[in-house]
């Protein structure tokens, strides 16, 4: 029982930290389409300029 409350803590974490680093990517994306780049989203979630 221990360890489905360790596997349901850590799965929570990741799940906060995924989201976090998807926030942050919008915010990127958003601050580099506001400022007039359009820029591309690759599978591997980098984020790249596209001229």
């Amino acid at each position: 029982m221990a360890r489905l409350k360790e596997r349901e803590d850590e799965n929570r974490r990741l799940k906060k930290m995924y989201a976090e680093e998807h926030f942050k990517a919008e915010l990127v994306k958003e601050t580099l389409t506001k400022n007039g780049k359009a820029i591309s989203t690759p599978r591997d979630g980098h984020l790249g300029s596209v001229e």
